[in-house]
């Protein structure tokens, strides 16, 4: 009898595996490819994003532009999803026009798989949007005097700056993500 159990047992146990085999036969060998740090992804934003409207922490969505390939692979296609939050607010004031940063936490691809990641949308002067200098309030003249010519006067910047003003970002403003670790993608959408 225990014979009998043992060799149904395994007869089953073995079905089971053929079975299971079979449905893991149509898997591609995909390990996953990783996006290097410090590359770019173009993206444009979905809303106008504002310093007078949004605080810390208010969430915000962007959308890919172009389909990124990285060995022959469409790991980031295009329309895919990017979300993050204002991670910082400057405040506009005299001289200075306000500012902002935006990190990106996670993207979502076409079939609502979501992948962690960080990120900021870049800019030239560490990833801060806006806080530029504002323009002088007045200009002052002066004169200029030069060997051989004729006193001339110009104008010069004055020492008070106007106030400054709300920076924003407009719906459909062409934007970049800069990576800031590695981005592992296991997950790609096939048409």
């Amino acid at each position: 009898m225990k014979k009998i159990l043992f060799t149904l047992f395994i007869t089953t146990f073995i079905f089971i595996g053929v079975c299971f085999a079979d449905n893991y036969s149509g898997l591609r060998d995909y390990d996953g490819v990783e996006i290097p740090r410090g590359s770019f992804i173009p993206v444009i934003s979905t809303q106008e994003i504002s310093t007078a409207c949004f605080d810390v922490g208010s969430k915000v969505k962007f959308i890919s532009t172009n389909d990124l390939y990285l060995y022959e692979i469409n790991v980031i296609p295009r329309e895919t999803e990017f979300f993050g939050y204002i991670e910082k607010v400057n405040e506009p004031v005299i001289g200075t026009n306000a500012s902002m940063i935006i990190k990106i936490v996670k993207l979502k691809l076409s079939d609502g798989f979501e992948i962690p990641m960080r990120g900021y949308i870049y800019t030239p002067s560490g990833n801060l949007i806006g806080g530029e200098l504002t323009a002088p309030a007045k200009y002052e003249k002066k004169a200029s005097y030069r060997q051989g010519f004729r006193n001339m006067v110009g104008y010069v910047p004055g020492p008070t700056r106007k106030m400054g003003e709300h920076t924003v970002i407009a719906s459909g403003a062409d934007l970049m993500v800069i990576l800031v670790s590695p981005l592992l993608i296991t997950h790609t959408v096939t048409n």
